[in-house]
C-alpha cells in the first residue's frame, strides 16, 4: 500500500513565485503557438499559390505524382544514354574493322 505524504504548505512568497514561473510559461507557450499559427498560414498560403492547393493529401498526391513522372523520365533518359553508348561502340568496331582491312 503506497504511503501518502501530505504536501508541503507553501509561504504566499513561494506561491507568488510559483504563480510567476507558470504565467511565464503560459505567456510563452501562447507566443509560440501564436508564431506558430502564423507560420502555417504562411506555408497554406504559399502551398496555393505555388501548388494550387494547401490541402495535406492534394499535396501528398501531386508530389507521389511528381516522383512517379521523374522516375518515368529518369529511365527514358537511361535508355537514351544507353542506345548513344551502344551506337558509339558500334561505330568503333565499324571503324576498327575498316582500319583492319587498310
Amino acid at each position: 500500500m503506497p504511503i501518502q505524504t501530505t504536501p508541503k504548505l507553501q509561504t504566499i512568497e513561494e506561491l507568488r513565485k510559483r504563480y510567476e514561473e507558470l504565467n511565464e510559461k503560459k505567456i510563452t507557450a501562447a507566443a509560440n503557438h501564436e508564431t506558430a499559427r502564423k507560420q502555417l498560414t504562411e506555408l497554406k498560403a504559399t502551398a496555393k499559390e505555388q501548388w494550387g492547393t494547401d490541402d495535406l493529401e492534394e499535396l501528398r498526391k501531386k508530389l507521389k505524382d511528381m516522383e512517379a513522372e521523374n522516375e518515368r523520365k529518369r529511365r527514358e533518359y537511361q535508355g537514351q544514354l544507353d542506345k548513344i553508348e551502344a551506337d558509339l561502340k558500334e561505330v568503333d568496331e565499324k571503324f576498327a574493322r575498316v582500319q583492319t582491312r587498310n
